[in-house]
């Protein structure tokens, strides 16, 4: 055991009086540490408690380090031994596609509406009816609203939302009566369906008290239920603000205006001085409430990196080209979470431009090739799909799904791919940050020179690269991140040795085209 430092001491001593706690940890910052010193603190005062993690392989992990007085498990088990368990028959019921769902509950089987300028299949009106339901089950809500209904690829806007809102909650409202039958329906049965029903029944948990990790990335549902569990127990919630990146799903950061004792651990045992510079970069971009102190006995070198252990990418897309840039060079590439996800992607693309459509999300309200192609070039909301579509036409679907194949599992890889979600939580000796990340839109003004100014940092586009930029413990090449050197937020200082901004890179461009 290390010395703790002044931080963990403070967190060890103020949680004996049974206040509410908010600990704002940093990256690499000894968090599970300190929980295990408040458990041990507790099985002193003769107190038991119950840890809650975001997954069950945190919560194994944790059940390990702690006390027996500790219950470690998800909020899903809690809800799983409460109402879950008379549901093991549907849960148990095979899966179907999710068209056939639809059919069941009155959507027509070769239907097509349109909103907008999409058409929308009866595939993807089911998918839609289906994603609702699973949103609803994720929120605070007691019934089943417009905004639940997810955006769909190429038709974000409001009017036409509301359009697609207008068609689907009668069967999200329907589907969602069907779920309440323990015996039978034609809706398969899902984990978020109990754990909604469990929310809902608003329970009290026996415990003294409860520790909340990955706080700033709670469902509402999970929220709802912790909180109202405050006046008899002692709340502990812990994580790090500025790495609350699940957002888009409807996550939701508890730790920000919690009423209790804010505390901090800031001193990173992962990296030296020079990352927790830069670290603190953007940290300071999100205005968040800490800043990092690297370990002083650990060198961490930001440098540019041709064969770093990992390449940490801002979406599936950039993954996929980063792996086939890879893969050319010869080296043994690991997809972290394993190649099925960008697979699927790709074996929807080559659907469309085969003329066939799709029922992948990302994808499904497309009708032809050019149309996404258009799409991804000039609508802004589809800008990131651009790399796909330059990809497949450069190479061709079925020569990026052969390179898929040749994946390795991560233990024999000379390379790990990760998407920077996907890497929250790990660690490598040497990361670069892929190309995909780019900085914000220039500005109409421009400054004394003639330059355009560049437009403002998005704050979750920022707490993302924190993420990003935090997984090394050695070495990091900022790489498409390196814009922030140059941007006026950026404000590097001197004597850290920062590479200076370099330009994207093209696609992969030696992979041969299947002949024809």
């Amino acid at each position: 055991m290390h010395i703790p430092t002044a931080e963990q001491t403070a967190a060890a001593e103020a949680f004996p009086t049974g206040a509410h706690l908010v600990i704002q940890a940093g990256a690499g910052t000894g968090k599970t540490t300190t929980l295990a010193m408040l458990a041990y603190t507790a099985r002193r005062q003769r107190r038991t408690g119950r840890y809650v993690a975001f997954n069950r392989t945190v919560a194994r992990h944790a059940a390990r380090t702690f006390p027996a007085e500790v219950t470690c498990g998800t909020a899903y088990a809690l809800a799983y031994t409460a109402v879950g368990r008379h549901y093991q028959a549907r849960l148990k019921a095979p899966r179907q596609a999710g068209w056939r769902t639809g059919t069941a509950l009155g959507i027509e089987d070769g239907m097509r509406l349109r909103i907008g300028p999409r058409k929308v299949n009866n595939k993807a009106l089911s998918y839609t009816v289906l994603r609702t339901v699973t949103r609803f089950c994720q929120s605070a809500d007691k019934e089943i609203a417009h905004h639940h209904v997810p955006p769909l690829r190429g038709a974000e806007s409001e009017p036409l939302h509301t359009q697609l809102a207008g068609l689907v909650l009668p069967y999200a409202r329907r589907a969602w009566a069907d779920l309440q039958h323990p015996d039978h329906g034609v809706v398969r049965f899902e984990h978020d369906h109990y754990l909604k029903m469990w929310a809902l029944s608003a329970p009290v948990i026996p415990a003294d008290f409860f520790l909340l990790d990955e706080a700033q990335d709670t469902n509402p549902v999970v929220e709802q239920v912790l909180t109202a569990q405050r006046d008899h127990a002692q709340l502990v919630l812990v994580g790090d603000s500025a790495q609350a990146i699940y957002g888009w799903r409807g996550a939701r950061d508890v730790m920000t205006g919690f009423d209790g004792t804010h505390l901090s651990l800031s001193r990173s045992f992962r990296f030296g001085p020079a990352l927790a510079a830069e670290a603190n970069r953007w940290l300071t971009i999100v205005s968040a409430p800490i800043r990092l102190t690297g370990a002083p006995h650990r060198e961490t070198e930001l440098c540019r990196l041709p064969t770093p252990k990992a390449i940490l990418c801002r979406t599936n897309v950039g993954a996929m080209v980063e792996v086939i840039r890879q893969l050319e060079t010869g080296r043994r590439v690991a997809l972290a979470g394993g190649g099925e996800t960008l697979s699927a992607l790709a074996r929807a693309a080559r659907d469309l431009a085969s003329g066939r459509r799709t029922a992948h999300p990302e994808l499904m309200l497309f009708e032809t090739w050019s149309e996404l192609r258009e799409y991804a070039e000039f609508d802004p909301a589809g800008r990131d799909l651009l790399p796909l579509v330059e990809l497949l036409d450069e190479h061709g679907a079925d020569a990026v799904l052969r390179a898929l194949d040749q994946l390795s599992p991560e233990d024999s890889a000379q390379v790990t791919v990760s998407t920077a979600h996907r890497a929250k939580g790990r660690e490598w000796s040497s990361v670069r940050i892929a190309d995909d990340f780019t900085g914000p839109d220039d500005l109409d003004e421009r400054d004394e020179d003639g330059a355009p100014l560049p437009g403002p940092v998005d704050l979750d586009e920022a707490r993302l690269a924190y993420v990003a930029v935090t997984r090394a413990r050695s070495q990091l090449d900022i790489g498409g991140l390196s814009w922030i050197n140059t941007h006026p937020a950026g404000d590097p200082r001197p004597g850290i040795n920062v590479p200076k901004p370099r330009r994207p890179m093209n696609p992969p461009a030696t992979l041969q085209k299947p002949a024809t």
